[in-house]
């Protein structure tokens, strides 16, 4: 069964649209999900039929050459997926989902710590981006973020001036 965590700031009741570096899928919402691994594309397209799945380098993300030019509610990057990424390309990634929101759009990104994308590394390419952290918590169901947290999961906005 396909999960997607909650997003502050819209209602999968508006139909949202949501994109997910690697795997989210709802009925009540029009998706897409993008990864660099066909086998795992071929996968989804079978098992669930309905999102657009797309195969792309996340550095190089770009909806638009896609045919998709409208902004998302929501970007959604779990599993870990930042950190299997060259460190090289990580501010890139997150730059290029952060520039796919709309204006009121949210990025989430979760990851755990150890994995070689040190918690603050990852701040600092958010900065870099010109985001801003709204919400970090240290797990999908919500409990706080900490300093002593072996989990991150960030909820970003496009930083105000």
């Amino acid at each position: 069964m396909p999960w997607c965590p909650g997003v502050p700031g819209f209602s999968t009741q508006d139909a949202a649209r949501v994109v997910s570096a690697g795997y989210c899928t709802s009925s009540a919402m029009r998706s897409w999900a993008w990864t660099s691994t066909p086998v795992l594309i071929d996968a989804a397209e079978a098992d669930y039929p309905g999102p657009t799945w797309l195969v792309g380098d996340l550095a190089e993300m770009d909806l638009p050459e896609q045919g998709i030019a409208e902004g998302f509610d929501a970007i959604v990057c779990g599993g870990n997926v930042m950190t299997f990424c060259a460190p090289s390309t990580r501010g890139l990634i997150i730059e290029r989902m952060g520039a796919h929101l709309r204006s009121d759009g949210r990025l989430v990104v979760g990851f755990g710590a150890g994995r070689g994308y040190e918690f603050s590394d990852f701040f600092a390419d958010v900065e870099q981006a010109g985001l801003t952290p709204d919400l970090l918590l240290s797990t999908w169901d919500l409990r706080p973020f900490t300093e002593n947290s072996d989990f991150l999961v960030a909820v970003l906005s496009r930083a105000t001036s």
